[in-house]
């Protein structure tokens, strides 16, 4: 009877996160296990792996990230569309597998992928990185970014090379494909194979997860709190928030990557502009201040002693923060980016290295620049992601006193953008594993728009530790497909290179 009445005394959101809580612990425990390195420092596992193949790619292609930076403008801009609908020289015609197929253009591909990359984590993550590590943290949050532009590159021209074009035009691509594809080509059918089912099934719930049900959480915490707090009409209200949002993403998601496309090259540009204007005007307001933030990044990051265990604790919450927000390694974008319309796969590579170098290099670095000068952290006092968004918010309304719902906008859309192009990416996914029937995709879509809810309603850290499991168990077989394909993803670069350069010759 006492339990009876326990059980009725709980709210809703009560109910959801301990039963949440309860099916998901034992998963997110071995996934995000941390190798000891001293007393105060534990490292990431998933953050060798990330990092190391991002060193490592970045020299196999020559430093890709910058000899490509200026091209991968080119390709967006529309500069090359003229030459890329020509047909390949007949002695490297069979490095080219889709012609003149694709679903959007190169601008929408990276729209879609950089609404599932710039969001909470530019904002919370920040902060949260620089509360532990100190301002030196930045610094070492640039380098990953940049490090991330390789492995964006060969992910994202990988899943272009090895797509699938159904007989309606509907792209089908992404790790699955070329870890399934590339690797039986390499004479690792049964391998690659396995990969390919263990990718698909983490994406499934990493769209559940980080897409979904962390970005609902977060959006609705800040809502809550910009509204009053306990105070707010909100409060404890997270599944009505849940159901609203849920509404507005399946509206969207029903109309698959071309709906997506036309919300999200839209939606991220504007978003990403008001969040940066509002940044930008309190680094003018405080304009005098930004040297000395930045003397205190480059300072701080290679402190010998200090935060978080000195250098080396500064450098891991910097890397851990740039690796994770723009997910490079990952996979996931190639999903979006693999619907592209060209007919060289490396064209869409040079696309999605601007990806690491919008999300982490300018985004992060701004946010962080802001956390600083407003004087909002305290080093060493660790904070939780809810009360990263609420610093962030603190600092701009330091500089104007509605800023903080400029803010909560910005997250909301910021939340809304992740959450469809991570259906699109979860989609992808369940269709691999279970087939391309409307019906069994709109069983995805429905189960997807619960989790919306189960979400916005579970407390923050089941949220968070659930997320990251499953969004960084991805990286594991992606990674590995990565390294083999390596010299596939050369050919389709070199074959690029000299399209661009015989087409510049003749012009």
């Amino acid at each position: 009877m006492d339990l009876f009445i326990a059980l009725q005394a709980q709210t809703l959101d009560e109910r959801i996160n301990q039963s949440f809580h309860n099916a998901t612990s034992w998963f997110t425990d071995a996934i995000l296990w941390q190798i000891p390195i001293s007393e105060n420092i534990q490292l990431p596992w998933v953050l060798i792996i990330l990092i190391g193949g991002a060193l490592y790619f970045s020299f196999y292609f020559k430093g890709i990230n910058f000899t490509g930076f200026m091209n991968a403008i080119h390709v967006v801009k529309g500069t090359y569309d003229s030459f890329e609908k020509q047909s390949p020289q007949k002695d490297i015609q069979q490095t080219i597998k889709i012609e003149d197929q694709g679903e959007v253009s190169h601008f929408q591909a990276l729209t879609a992928a950089l609404s599932a990359t710039v969001g909470l984590g530019n904002i919370a993550g920040v902060a949260i990185a620089l509360s532990i590590g100190g301002p030196g943290a930045t610094f070492w949050m640039i380098i990953a970014g940049i490090l991330g532009m390789a492995s964006k590159f060969v992910e994202c021209t990988l899943g272009v090379k090895y797509r699938e074009v159904a007989a309606n035009g509907t792209v089908y691509g992404g790790p699955m494909y070329y870890l399934q594809k590339g690797l039986k080509e390499n004479g690792f059918q049964k391998i690659g194979k396995m990969l390919a089912i263990l990718f698909a099934i983490m994406c499934v719930g990493g769209s559940f997860g980080g897409g979904n049900m962390f970005q609902v959480n977060q959006a609705f915490k800040l809502f809550e709190y910009v509204t009053g707090a306990e105070q707010s009409f909100m409060y404890e209200k997270g599944w009505l928030f849940g159901l609203i949002m849920a509404i507005f993403a399946g509206i969207v998601i029903i109309g698959g990557i071309k709906k997506i496309a036309n919300v999200t090259d839209k939606i991220v540009p504007i978003m990403v502009v008001v969040y940066i204007t509002a940044v930008l005007i309190i680094l003018g307001i405080n304009y005098t201040e930004i040297p000395n933030a930045f003397h205190q990044i480059i300072s701080g990051a290679f402190s010998p002693t200090g935060v978080a265990g000195g250098m080396v604790g500064v450098l891991i919450q910097g890397f851990r923060r740039g690796a994770f927000s723009n997910e490079a390694g990952i996979g996931s974008s190639s999903i979006a980016h693999a619907a592209v319309k060209t007919e060289y796969a490396a064209s869409e590579g040079l696309v999605a290295l601007l990806e690491p170098f919008i999300d982490t290099v300018l985004v992060c670095t701004m946010t962080a620049l802001v956390l600083i000068i407003t004087g909002q952290l305290t080093t060493g006092n660790a904070v939780s992601f809810e009360q990263g968004a609420i610093l962030t918010s603190k600092a701009l309304e330091s500089g104007i006193s509605w800023f903080p719902y400029v803010l909560t906008v910005a997250v909301i859309l910021f939340a809304f953008s992740s959450m469809i192009s991570w259906s699109y990416y979860g989609y992808q996914a369940w269709t691999y594993l279970f087939g391309r029937k409307k019906s069994t995709g709109n069983i995805y879509k429905i189960i997807f728009c619960l989790f919306t809810i189960v979400g916005a309603s579970a407390t923050l850290n089941a949220v968070t530790d659930f997320s990251d499991a499953m969004v960084f168990s991805m990286m594991v077989p992606n990674m590995i497909g990565l390294v083999v394909l390596a010299p596939k993803v050369l050919e389709e670069f070199k074959l690029y290179k000299s399209v661009i350069k015989q087409n510049k010759q003749q012009h």
